[in-house]
């Protein structure tokens, strides 16, 4: 009884939780995302990326370390590019674009963790400077393109891609593996992932896609927006399948549950956000690509 009262309880502290994180989201990417020009989602967006690269940090065992430090700074620099790009600040009298200095910031970054590795060592491995630079560009820098999805044009509708893509596909997956899942697709990584819940998981995402593109067509400016979004979103679920994939990797190498209690009943951000860090950047490069391409 008292393992059935616990089960019940976790339950309810799930799907409470879920509900609330759904409400922020709702407010934060529409109207965070209009308000004072979208500055309080890009601050939100901050804050989230800063915590999931903690979490990576943590994780592999050096959120204490002098060189995570350098990580938080080199992501907090990295953001400040692009509050400059979006709201057309400059520096000097030049205005700043975040795509050409960007590089610049790595390569600094990187320069600045060798260093810390060169005048102090022994005192950290090279696989320890290689992670602090991966994880802030995995949770930090990839984290960032839900905001600059959000606040691309027409972002207000485009945004939404992304979880389609993500969360969407994940529960169309989950059922078609329950329904028709016989092939693994991950035996040792994700035992109870299958190859028909992965297709269902695609075909899912671009046929939710294709129906919100449908019902919100008279808003949006775009030709052929329910093949084009039908597209993205199928894409975009096959990609979120790799980021879920590669969290729960990480945490597997590292003997690791969750990455953190953050939101209670999943886990931290990194368990909740995994997929959703894949498909951001993908989101915006597919829409970025097609309107070079001039497919809408």
């Amino acid at each position: 009884m008292g393992v059935k009262n616990f089960a019940n309880k976790s339950f309810v502290t799930r799907l409470c939780s879920g509900i609330v994180l759904v409400a922020l989201l709702i407010l934060g990417l529409i109207w965070g995302g209009d308000l004072w020009g979208g500055k309080p989602l890009f601050f939100a967006n901050l804050i989230i990326s800063l915590v999931a690269v903690y979490e990576l940090y943590k994780a592999i065992g050096i959120h204490k370390k002098g060189i995570a430090y350098v990580g938080y700074v080199a992501l907090i620099c990295y953001y400040a590019l692009i509050y400059m790009t979006q709201y057309g600040k400059e520096i000097f009298g030049r205005t700043i674009h975040a795509d050409k200095y960007t590089m610049i910031m790595l390569v600094v970054f990187l320069i600045v963790l060798f260093a810390q590795y060169v005048f102090t060592y022994p005192k950290y491995k090279t696989e320890e400077i290689s992670n602090t630079l991966m994880c802030m560009i995995y949770a930090g820098v990839m984290l960032s393109y839900l905001y600059q999805v959000r606040m691309m044009d027409q972002g207000v509708y485009i945004v939404w891609l992304i979880f389609i893509a993500s969360w969407g596909s994940d529960t169309c997956a989950y059922v078609a593996g329950v329904a028709f899942g016989k092939h693994k697709m991950a035996p040792v990584l994700s035992p109870k992932k299958s190859i028909e819940g992965a297709i269902g998981g695609v075909v899912g995402a671009a046929l939710i896609g294709g129906i919100y593109a449908a019902i919100m067509a008279p808003k949006i400016q775009m030709n052929n927006v329910v093949v084009i979004f039908a597209v993205v979103c199928a894409v975009g679920a096959l990609i979120s399948m790799v980021g879920d994939l590669a969290a729960s990797a990480i945490k597997r190498n590292h003997d690791i549950k969750d990455y953190g209690k953050v939101i209670p009943g999943h886990g931290g951000i990194m368990d909740r956000f995994d997929s959703v860090i894949y498909v951001a950047p993908v989101i915006w490069i597919l829409l970025t690509a097609m309107k070079m391409l001039k497919l809408f």
